[in-house]
């Protein structure tokens, strides 16, 4: 296996550079090319034959990323849609807590979410940023003054702002 990867890193890659968009796309096909070389290295062709089963076998693989991405992009705007349909439609006009919600850095969005969306715990928000229990709740902490901040309430009016972060009717 070493030999026909030294021997034919160097076609392999050019052929994957070409057909690419990007230095991971092209990592990647590489990778699963040479994978399947090693995992089915009685296939292989001696010689130079070897460099054009492994083209074949890099061809297939590239379909098989491109018919993959297909798929995503389908299923994403399908699920786009789904959620565009299901989001509950706000009387009255725009929704300020969303709107100051949208406009936080993702950062605090992402921690404001796991709390009301998810209802995770100040140790449960740690392990999923992967950060302790205590950095959780100061993040925590942080965003939610930065979200009263943006809507213009202190206080008693927080709880406004929260039960919007929730869905709740405000």
């Amino acid at each position: 296996m070493e030999a026909i990867y030294k021997a034919h890193y160097p076609a392999i890659h050019q052929y994957a550079a070409r057909r690419t968009n990007s230095p991971d796309d092209t990592a990647d096909l590489i990778s699963e090319t040479f994978l399947t070389a090693w995992r089915r290295i009685a296939d292989v062709p001696k010689g130079d034959d070897a460099r054009l089963w492994l083209y074949g076998v890099a061809r297939r693989v590239l379909a098989n990323q491109r018919r993959g991405r297909s798929r995503s992009a389908g299923l994403a705007e399908r699920l786009k849609e789904e959620l565009a349909a299901a989001r509950p439609a706000t009387a009255g006009g725009p929704d300020p807590v969303r709107e100051a919600f949208d406009d936080l850095p993702d950062r605090d969005r992402e921690v404001l979410a796991l709390a009301y969306w998810e209802n995770l715990t100040g140790p449960e928000i740690g392990r999923v940023l992967g950060c302790t229990a205590t950095a959780a709740r100061i993040r925590l902490h942080r965003a939610r003054r930065r979200l009263a901040e943006a809507l213009g309430v202190t206080g008693e009016g927080r709880t406004f702002a929260e039960r919007g972060l929730r869905g709740e009717h405000l």
